[in-house]
Order: C-alpha cells, then sequence, then structure tokens
C-alpha cells in the first residue's frame, strides 16, 4: 500500500514561516508528480504548488514568492517552505502524490496563521 504522512504543521504568526514535510512510502515506483493542496474551512480544496519528477515546479498566484517546493534527492519525499504567512494561508494542507498506479493523499496537516 502507498501511504504519503505529512509532518510540519502548527500554529505560526503572521509574517512567519513554516516548513512542511511529506514521505511518501509503500511504491516500487517514483512519484511523477507531487504536490501540496490546502482546504481552509467552508472553501474547497485548491492548489498550492507542484514539482515534477524533473523539477518542473508551478504555484499557484496566491502563494508566488512566498512558498518554496522541493523534493528530497530520492524524489519520494517533498516539502514546503512557507515565508510571509498570512491569515488567509489558514487551512489544512494536503500532500499528494502521482503515481503510475494512481494518485494518492496523505491525511493532512493542518497550518494556523494566528497573531
Amino acid at each position: 500500500q502507498v501511504q504519503l504522512v505529512e509532518s510540519g504543521g502548527g500554529l505560526v504568526q503572521p509574517g512567519g514561516s513554516l516548513r512542511l514535510s511529506c514521505a511518501a512510502s509503500g511504491s516500487i515506483f517514483p512519484p511523477n508528480t507531487m504536490g501540496w493542496y490546502r482546504q481552509a474551512p467552508g472553501k474547497q480544496r485548491e492548489l498550492v504548488a507542484s514539482i515534477t519528477r524533473s523539477g518542473s515546479t508551478n504555484y499557484a498566484d496566491f502563494v508566488k514568492g512566498r512558498f518554496t517546493i522541493s523534493t528530497g534527492n530520492a524524489k519520494n519525499t517533498v516539502y514546503l517552505q512557507m515565508n510571509s504567512l498570512k491569515a488567509e494561508d489558514t487551512a489544512v494542507y494536503y500532500c499528494n502524490a502521482d503515481i503510475i498506479t494512481g494518485r494518492y493523499w496523505g491525511k493532512g496537516t493542518p497550518v494556523t496563521v494566528s497573531p
């Protein structure tokens, strides 16, 4: 079975930083794409950032210049460095992996930006 496990969420003040991590396990194939999505209360889940196996990145407009997505050397881990956090960034952040066998989701890690 394929599992994605997120970590690094928590409470941070506006303007602060947080680093999220996600590790994929249980697959003999590396992910083609890994990404981060978020879902705020009462809102739809939305893409935050994604990265392909080759290193190409894609960011939502609302995080450009503030967030950075990256992978580990083995390409089965993904990180999201979040800087200049705003209250609007408060959400549950979900890790996603697109693998040849299917798409997989983590359980999510909550991020709260509040003074």
